[in-house]
């Protein structure tokens, strides 16, 4: 099953600072070792303060990010409010848990501000939710940005320092993985704004 997704490639990462959360992404898009295209999307703007990055096969990410948008429609029509972040990462891991037995095969990691507080989760294949550590990673890159994460990950960092570090451990992930690279996005999310941050990767 691993290999399904790891046929379209890509990786990405999740990761706390003090008030704020990034996540950052590749743009690579393949199937298996073929590059198709160099601009891929896999973070989504779910709401002014909650972001969804989703790693995995490629059919599988737009069906389950669609999922995601008309459910989280529903919820802002039916209760007149917005979805809180610790609501909405429930909310994946029940969508996941109700395909179990002909699953999603994504990895998502979501990142959210919840009164100032950041609240990042990932999740298997299932809906079984991880959400005690400082940092998450999915997709091929995974275990090479892990280890980066550790190298370089300190409590309480600004905005700023986030941006380096998680850039930093991206493209040090993307660079040992054959199945990511071609760029990177970094997306650090504050009370205030979301800020977009472009890096340069391997090009090949």
């Amino acid at each position: 099953m691993s290999g399904i997704f790891e046929y379209n490639g890509g990786s990405i990462v999740g990761m706390k600072g003090k008030n704020c959360i990034a996540v950052a992404c590749d743009r690579r898009f393949g199937q298996q070792m073929s590059t198709i295209t160099t601009n891929y999307q896999k973070v989504f703007k779910i709401q002014d303060n909650i972001l969804l990055a989703l790693s995995g096969l490629n059919t599988d990410i737009h069906t389950f990010y669609a999922l995601m948008e008309k459910e989280i429609n529903l919820y802002n029509l039916k209760e007149n409010r917005k979805m809180k972040p610790t609501t909405f990462a429930n909310l994946v891991a029940s969508a996941l848990y109700e395909r179990r037995f002909g699953p999603f095969f994504v990895t998502p990691i979501v990142a959210g501000l919840e009164n100032g507080k950041p609240i990042l989760a990932t999740y298997d294949s299932i809906g079984c939710k991880s959400d005690l550590d400082d940092f998450q990673v999915g997709g091929t890159g995974g275990n090479y940005i892990y280890g980066a994460c550790e190298a370089f990950f300190k409590p309480d960092m600004s905005p700023e320092e986030l941006e380096e570090v998680i850039g930093q451990s991206l493209v040090s992930g993307c660079d040992r993985d054959a199945l990511s690279g071609w760029g990177g996005v970094v997306y650090v999310l504050t009370e205030q704004k979301i800020t977009v941050k472009i890096l340069k990767t391997k090009q090949t």
